[in-house]
């Protein structure tokens, strides 16, 4: 495997869809193609994540049959899938196991397919009293429908709810079962029990055994009871590649002991960005983020609050459920403050198991801050039990971390502390500015040659090159200051919002009211200062979209002045980062049309339909636009990776501070430049050089050839990165 090519699969764009893609792909370079869930989920999904039946491939995009069809074209495919949860479908009779465990049950067989508590609370009902109606053997609420219990059809409908195995409550409450994060719609799999981990990886496993699928990715592992289990459970199923979406937090690394071949790239994401940001801006963008919104300039705190605040709003039942198995009330406010002090998704601590030095130390570590916040030796208790107590504990706190986390941190502080968007992504930290080239070349040093790399994903918070214009304002921190002063003078709402948009504005420039509207409520929802998707407030929300027109209408000229300006130096960034990671050491992603500029903001706009027409004719006929660059950059780096050995040794070359270069063994070079306006400012590269390892190097995008040591000036004459093969 050499690389791999993200396609959304929707109702709309399907397996047919993705076969007549099959010349562009190969002619891209693109090594496999990387599939969204395949299995069938709510018929309107536009995502996939939200499966509904394990036992059938997905019939909006053709079904089994669509699919072979697709693998027929030679196309060699990886997939994703989902072992963590289901959906609660909307009539819930449309999951066939979930009706049977909940007509039943504890007495169903599929009862051990779900993460419940009996009788299972259901969120959905609204305030208005009323609603509920006996139709025959079923319960109806609105577009609801729920089973009745055999043998209460007559009583009363007050006797019959208290009789059944589920109980219905608003929709505000926490649910009875474990969910995906927050989200009710949800419902957690015990893909532990054999039973049921056979019944729902039976078609997929199938495929890979059938060779139409050759590689797993696996979603949100961090909510399954046992990682490592499942993996090990997983591997000796799937020969090809098999990735896991694990969230690496700073010099975190995936557990050695996990058998799979890496990640899904965030943590080589989050790299890369700050490869190209200049922490010589930090302070002064922090003083601009603080001046024009009145936020902490600590982002720890800004986090701390963030995590407590999720914990109340969101996970009091499973915080319940967490101090029942602690078999201690008394412990339940020092498990919230150790969960909130909890720098990572998950320590990986198994129940009946020496806890590893380094899990261990994470806990001891969240204990001994979150000791300072409440009672100190309840904290202690709490920590000792969730390293060496009872099974139920240590499993549950390691599965309720990872969901504060995501909501606390990716889907509430990211949208509160924001000097600078760019580094506010997925496992990113806003707070930790640039790297230097040594720094990052330590960092690929420990990559696993496999693991997967990537720029964009379809849960991205900003694309890749959205980032490459934010980077340019770490160096350009006091004309941005005044333009974003000027803006904000014209136009202004929410001074927490904001600065936030002005940022997203200029970086997703030209956008449409209509985009940047839908990005901006997002945005208030996810970060809950005034509104949020359980607390709407229909006045602040028009206040938004008043704002999103008033800010392009009013400001768009000079928006789109400063953006051009920016656009100098963001074409370099975005050549090379994409360089960087397409020739680091990993299997590298392409995002669905990221193979030339995208500047798309968080999902669903990043979701939206490819113009793949457009990419057809650029690739058959290149100019010399940031498209034509990016496409001939990706292409070309694509098509030599076919012709290397994943595992070729990754060996960093000196360089001064406004590039970075290495070479993978004796086979290639990368060369890429940094801090282009710092660039600039120096009068160029002036008398800077770089050695190249012994032999004859052609440039792939030039034709050049070059041997020995080399002015930069001409090494970069033509494009600001290059690509040698020797």
């Amino acid at each position: 495997m050499t690389s791999t090519y993200r396609v959304q699969l929707t109702p709309d764009f399907g397996f047919g869809e993705v076969t007549r893609l099959a010349g562009y792909l190969r002619e891209l370079g693109a090594g496999h193609v990387y599939l969204s869930p395949i299995l069938q989920a709510v018929p309107e999904s536009r995502h996939g994540y939200d499966v509904v039946d394990h036992s059938r491939i997905r019939a909006e995009f053709g079904g089994l049959q669509g699919l072979r069809e697709l693998a027929a074209t030679g196309l060699r495919l990886v997939a994703d899938i989902v072992p963590n949860h289901m959906t609660v479908p909307v009539p819930e009779s449309e999951n066939t196991q979930l009706w049977s465990a909940l007509r039943d049950g504890p007495a169903s067989p599929h009862a051990r397919w779900f993460d419940v508590q009996w009788p299972v609370d259901f969120p959905i009902l609204g305030d208005e009293p009323g609603g509920l109606v006996v139709d025959g053997s079923v319960l109806r609420y609105h577009d609801h429908e729920f089973p009745i219990r055999p043998g209460t059809e007559h009583l009363p409908l007050p006797e019959l709810l208290e009789a059944q195995h589920y109980r219905l409550v608003n929709w505000r409450e926490s649910p009875g079962y474990r969910r995906f994060f927050d989200v009710s719609s949800l419902i957690g799999l015990r893909v532990e029990d054999p039973v049921v981990f056979t019944a729902t990886h039976a078609v997929m496993l199938s495929l890979v055994e059938d060779g139409l699928i050759e590689g797993l990715r696996v979603d949100h592992p961090d909510g399954l009871a046992d990682p490592r289990g499942y993996l090990e459970r997983l591997r000796p199923r799937v020969p090809g590649p098999l990735w896991v979406e694990k969230i690496l937090i700073d010099q975190e690394r995936l557990p050695e002991d996990w058998p799979c071949d890496g990640t899904t790239g965030y943590d080589s994401l989050n790299m890369v960005t700050r490869l190209f940001v200049d922490p010589a801006a930090r302070d002064s963008l922090i003083e601009t983020f603080t001046r024009h919104t009145g936020v902490s300039k600590d982002y720890e705190s800004v986090r701390y609050e963030a995590k407590k605040q999720v914990i109340e709003q969101f996970f009091r039942g499973e915080v319940d459920r967490l101090v029942a198995a602690l078999g201690d009330a008394g412990l339940r406010e020092a498990a919230v403050e150790l969960l909130a002090a909890m720098p990572v998704y998950r320590a990986y601590v198994n129940p009946g198991e020496q806890p590893p030095a380094e899990s261990a130390g994470i806990i001891q570590a969240a204990a001994s801050r979150a000791a300072t916040r409440t009672d100190p030796d309840a904290v202690a208790k709490t920590a000792n039990l969730v390293l060496y107590g009872p099974a139920e504990a240590v499993t549950r706190f390691q599965q309720t971390c990872g969901p504060v986390m995501a909501k606390g941190v990716e889907d509430t502080a990211l949208y509160r502390w924001y000097p600078l968007a760019s580094l506010n992504e997925v496992g990113g930290e806003p707070d930790r500015w640039g790297v230097s080239a040594t720094e990052f070349h330590q960092f690929c040093a420990g990559l696993p040659p496999k693991t997967m790399t990537t720029l964009s994903t379809h849960d991205t918070k900003r694309s890749e090159d959205v980032r490459a214009r934010l980077a340019v304002l770490s160096e350009l921190p006091e004309e941005w200051a005044l333009a974003v002063d000027s803006w904000a003078s014209a136009v202004r709402f929410d001074p927490k919002l904001d600065y936030l948009a002005w940022q997203n504005l200029m970086a997703s420039w030209p956008i449409t009211t209509e985009r940047f509207t839908d990005y901006l409520l997002k945005a208030a929802r996810e970060a809950k200062t005034t509104v949020s998707w359980q607390h709407p407030d229909p006045g602040y929300e028009e206040g938004i979209r008043e704002f999103a027109r008033r800010a392009i209408d009013v400001c768009g000229y000079s928006v789109a002045s400063f953006t051009a300006v920016v656009d100098r130096y963001a074409r370099v960034n975005s050549l090379g980062q994409k360089l960087v990671q397409l020739m680091m050491p990993g299997i590298p992603d392409v995002y669905q049309g990221s193979e030339i500029t995208d500047f798309s903001l968080v999902d669903p706009d990043n979701r939206r339909p490819v113009d793949f027409d457009r990419r057809r004719e650029l690739l058959a006929a290149p100019d010399d636009s940031w498209d034509g660059q990016k496409l001939l950059v990706t292409t070309t780096a694509l098509r030599l990776r076919r012709r290397l050995d994943p595992a070729l040794p990754y060996v960093p070359i000196e360089t001064c501070e406004h590039a970075v270069a290495f070479a993978r063994g004796d086979r290639a070079v990368a060369v890429a430049t940094r801090l282009p306006v710092s660039l600039e400012r120096r009068g160029g590269w002036g008398s800077e050089t770089l050695m190249l390892p012994p032999g004859r190097w052609r440039d792939l995008l030039s034709g050049h050839e070059h041997t020995g040591r080399i002015p930069m000036a001409h090494l970069l004459s033509r494009y600001p990165v290059a690509i040698l093969e020797r």
